[in-house]
């Protein structure tokens, strides 16, 4: 029970992050890259990167919405991903690895890095 009550407080706590000029409406629309909009935003999200650590795993996806993709490294890490460019989730396929902004979680599920880039975790 306590730890449930914990969960609860500290789910409450957790608020949308400042995201700048950042079209928010645009990005959440956005699913996997499809449509071109996120990419709109790429000076923003470098500019804003580094304001994003530290904050945890619901501040994220109450701002930016749920992540295209999660991918558990080991039981210290994770990944959220978001896509900038179209990703293999999309009807028009890339022979590139499309841009992404990665969010590198900590084993307390806080931001411990934020990176723009084409490579996978």
């Amino acid at each position: 029970m306590c730890l449930f009550v914990l969960f609860i407080s500290a789910v409450a706590c957790s608020g949308k992050l400042e995201t700048g000029s950042i079209n928010m409406e645009n990005w959440k629309k956005d699913r996997n890259g499809c449509l071109g909009l996120r990419l709109q935003d790429l000076e923003e999200i470098k500019q804003l990167k580094n304001t994003f650590l530290a904050k945890n795993n619901q501040e994220i996806i109450l701002t930016f919405g749920r992540p295209d993709r999660v991918e558990l490294v080991d039981k210290s890490q994770s990944f959220f991903i978001y896509f900038l460019e179209p990703s293999d989730r999309c009807e028009q396929q890339t022979e590139k690895e499309p841009l992404k902004v990665l969010f590198r979680l900590n084993a307390i599920n806080k931001v411990s890095e934020v990176t723009v880039t084409t490579l996978n975790p």
